[in-house]
């Protein structure tokens, strides 16, 4: 049996969801031929940064990569669609075709499931996050034989939406929890002042950035009795110009002010790896968000959560993520709340404990990783 970890994204926030899984894969199961496909050096990188020396060799390696002319050619349509993801798969299709199973954290690498039809491998999927958003139920990944869901929250989603049956789905925890074992929080700023984390999606009709952003940033450069660390969705500054996934609708993002980077109680950060290995989710105090599921990575300790709703116009109904705290229509809202983050935090800590179980589950004593690699191996064997 041949299985495959596909990593072909163009950013690498991906990895830490599934490469413990091909770890406890190759080291727990060793009739398996584990392999590792990747697209660019920084995603190999990467990966390279979450495994060992032992488990690196215990792998074996599948270069995605396409040549420099090719990615240049693509830059511009890039902007628009994932050309280069898919020009990947193309190129490397007829490797992919020899596997048992191709497991993905995205649904771009379908395009190749439906070209081969059922008598090519088997895909198994690992979402990246436990958002509430319905992207994460999209009707394509219905094409998808096996689900590895971190709770039970997504097991009922997929099932309610038609996407899978209960038996495509596995209940397996959220392998990036296993990564916090050993970590203590790292101190980002040389007071004891709060540290509020703003961490706002990339979609320009969901995202809080477009409209209320700076104001946000603003208001903490004006009260430096609060620190605040901006973090966004690694996606945000990847491009200037997005077009919504869901909406069809795009909008040039506002930039950074350099002001910002001035002010000894902010810190900016929209590019490092930082923005997906949970550093700053350990370190603060308070989180301000819309719609990213990172708030569920920030809950595995619960403490203050703040959302700003651009969009929905019901915050009682449009995300159950929106249940763990307060919800405001705009950034003046928001500053009339943050000074409360105390006392608010105590208000919601029980609905957060109930939706975190819920959406990762750690009911099982075995890591996630564990977990997940269990569940491929006994897919295979079936």
């Amino acid at each position: 049996m041949k299985v495959c970890f596909l990593y072909n994204h163009d950013a690498a926030h991906q990895v830490a969801h599934s490469i413990g899984i091909a770890a406890a894969l190759a080291a727990g199961h060793p009739s398996i031929r584990t392999v590792i496909a990747y697209g660019k050096p920084s995603i190999l990188a990467e990966i390279k940064k979450h495994l060992t020396p032992q488990q690196v060799a215990a792998f074996e390696w599948l270069n995605l990569a396409l040549p420099p002319s090719a990615n240049r050619l693509l830059g511009p349509l890039n902007r628009l669609f994932p050309a280069r993801r898919l020009a990947r798969l193309h190129r490397g299709a007829k490797a992919l075709r020899g596997f048992d199973m191709i497991v993905s954290t995205e649904r771009t690498c379908l395009m190749l499931k439906r070209r081969w039809g059922a008598d090519g491998p088997a895909f198994a999927y690992v979402p990246h996050g436990s958002g509430d958003r319905n992207v994460a139920y999209h009707p394509a990944l219905k094409d998808f034989d096996l689900m590895l869901l971190s709770g039970r929250k997504l097991v009922d989603q997929m099932i309610a939406k038609g996407i899978a049956p209960e038996q495509n789905c596995r209940v397996i925890g959220y392998p990036k929890f296993d990564t916090l074992v050993g970590r203590t929080p790292e101190k980002f700023f040389p007071n004891d002042n709060p540290v509020f984390f703003y961490n706002p999606h990339f979609d320009p009709v969901l995202s809080s950035w477009y409209d209320h952003g700076p104001a946000i940033i603003d208001w903490f450069a004006a009260h430096p009795e609060y620190n605040l660390i901006f973090a966004p969705h690694v996606m945000l500054f990847v491009k200037a110009l997005h077009v919504s996934p869901e909406y069809k609708r795009g909008r040039l993002r506002p930039d950074i002010d350099p002001a910002w980077r001035d002010c000894p109680n902010i810190l900016i950060d929209t590019a490092s790896k930082r923005l997906f290995d949970m550093s700053y989710t350990l370190a603060a105090d308070a989180y301000i968000g819309d719609v990213s599921s990172q708030v569920y990575e920030f809950l595995h300790h619960p403490r203050a959560v703040f959302f700003v709703d651009v969009h929905s116009g019901d915050a009682e109904s449009a995300y159950e993520m929106w249940q763990n705290g307060p919800v405001v229509t705009s950034a003046e809202a928001l500053f009339e709340q943050v000074p409360r983050w105390r006392e608010l935090a105590p208000l919601y800590r029980r609905k957060q404990q109930e939706l975190l179980a819920y959406t990762a589950d750690t009911s099982d004593p075995r890591t996630a990783a564990v977990r997940g690699a269990e569940a491929i191996a006994q897919f295979l064997k079936a």
